[in-house]
């Protein structure tokens, strides 16, 4: 029997459910729409609630040793900008991990992130542009913005204000979707 390629889900809070139930998280929801349009491929979420590309990179070639996936979703960047770490640090790990999932023979699809605005326009700026600066150096699918047409909406996010409730889940997914199709073989 062949192996399904493995989709190899590597974020942070955002990917790993925060808050919700694993099945409700939108990672999930993708094995479900993966099934039912008749793809193969087999799902695997390694995201890790508070993770950032620092320690991404630390973890990620692990993942790729362990899971051999066709396709990486790289969803990294939000708490480096929460924490106000060095962009230039986090485009580099972004950049760096694109080149380790293509050395390992998978498609990478990195989704793009926004800071609120009360980091200052510069750094805020300067945060969303790495994003589609890494996928276009390095060849990669982009998702531009994963809480695209939730941002703002309070009521599709946890009390804490930062983590989609599951009601949003598709949202996100629907959001990933069109990226990740293009980088997957029936």
């Amino acid at each position: 029997m062949c192996h399904a390629s493995t989709i190899l889900v590597f974020g942070d809070s955002l990917s790993a459910g925060y808050g919700l139930r694993a099945d409700e998280a939108w990672p999930s929801l993708l094995q479900k729409r993966l099934k039912a349009e008749g793809f193969p491929h087999v799902v695997v979420n390694a995201s890790a609630s508070g993770e950032t590309t620092a320690g991404g990179k630390t973890r990620l070639p692990a993942a790729l040793a362990q899971h051999k996936p066709s396709v990486v979703v790289l969803e990294l960047g939000a708490n480096d900008g929460l924490r106000g770490l060095p962009l230039n640090a986090m485009q580099e790990n972004l950049t760096d991990m694109a080149r380790m999932a293509k050395k390992a023979g998978a498609k990478l699809v990195l989704v793009g992130m926004r800071l609120p605005p009360n980091y200052g326009p510069a750094y805020t700026e300067k945060f969303q542009n790495s994003f589609p600066a890494v996928a276009k150096k390095e060849g990669a699918a982009l998702v531009p913005f994963l809480f695209e047409g939730l941002a703002l909406s309070p009521q599709m996010f946890q009390a804490d204000g930062l983590h989609p409730t599951a009601a949003a889940q598709s949202r996100l997914l629907d959001n990933v979707w069109p990226a990740l199709k293009t980088q997957l073989k029936r």
